[in-house]
């Protein structure tokens, strides 16, 4: 298995080719769904304008994002109701490890592993909701009620029990992060510590053409940056208002849709295209 943890970085003018709350709701639920296919680690959302307010934008892309890869039984305490999330109920199920289809306590297996929220605290301990008809007992004290995190099942009798663990380390996909970077782009990678940075553009070189380039250096990488570009400008546009060129600050700029039938592709479907070129060629 790879070790590399994927991370992909997407512009927040993402939803600006989008007027409608629905449609921009409907994008980012196949920006989440394409993430959780190819096992992305984290979603970095990055300001690609340096003239206009992309606060908002950033605030609701991560805010759907963060809805949906929430398990099904957890959002009602976690979200209440608001205008950004009226259409919620059109984002499709992720259907990842984390978000199990069975809430019956029979169905429940020791060693498995779930999110959870801490509701109350007892003489025992902490209690906490784990999609099942009954609540867990976490009798670690050193977590806050209202605190999500992520526990393994240690008995499943008369009471159910669980321990915290460290979600990096399950074996299984346990869904993606979700990070808002006030950076630009440019500025953004002198900070963060990548091992490989490759950059989608169509003014590049094509995949296959270097292919067996990128796999040297991601074998041996363990955080992989895939970085895309905004529907009306590319990553060459984006960080020319930098002052940067994109080759400086990046390992390798491919184009992995060559020859394409339309006159631009958008970021989503260059990320559907994408994450799966390199699926088939590396194993995500």
């Amino acid at each position: 298995m790879n070790k590399s943890k994927l991370t992909i970085a997407i512009p927040a003018s993402i939803i600006s080719d989008t007027p409608h709350l629905r449609e921009k709701t409907s994008k980012i639920g196949l920006i989440a769904r394409t993430a959780a296919i190819f096992r992305v680690h984290e979603i970095i959302l990055y300001p690609d304008s340096t003239y206009a307010n992309q606060i908002q934008d950033l605030k609701l892309i991560a805010k759907l994002l963060n809805y949906i890869e929430t398990p099904q039984y957890l959002r009602k305490n976690l979200y209440k109701i608001e205008p950004d999330l009226q259409y919620a109920g059109i984002l499709p199920p992720l259907r990842t490890p984390h978000h199990p289809n069975s809430g019956k306590n029979r169905d429940l297996k020791v060693g498995e592993y779930r999110e959870g929220l801490i509701l109350n605290q007892t003489k025992e301990g902490l209690i906490v909701d784990i999609g099942t008809q009954n609540t867990a007992l976490l009798r670690e004290l050193h977590f806050s009620v209202g605190e999500r995190l992520t526990v393994q099942v240690i008995t499943n009798g008369d009471r159910i029990e669980v321990q915290a663990v460290n979600s990096d380390f399950i074996p299984s996909y346990w869904g993606f992060r979700v990070k808002v970077e006030n950076k630009t782009f440019g500025h953004m990678l002198q900070t963060e510590q990548f091992n490989l940075v490759i950059s989608t553009a169509r003014i590049a070189d094509k995949f296959m053409d270097v292919a067996n380039k990128i796999e040297k250096h991601w074998n041996r990488s363990e955080r992989v940056l895939i970085a895309f570009g905004a529907p009306s400008r590319g990553l060459h546009e984006i960080v020319k208002d930098e002052g940067l060129r994109l080759e400086d600050i990046s390992d390798f700029v491919v184009n992995t849709i060559p020859q394409q039938g339309t006159a631009t592709v958008r970021t989503e479907e260059a990320l559907l295209a994408t994450l799966a070129i390199f699926n088939l060629n590396f194993n995500l």
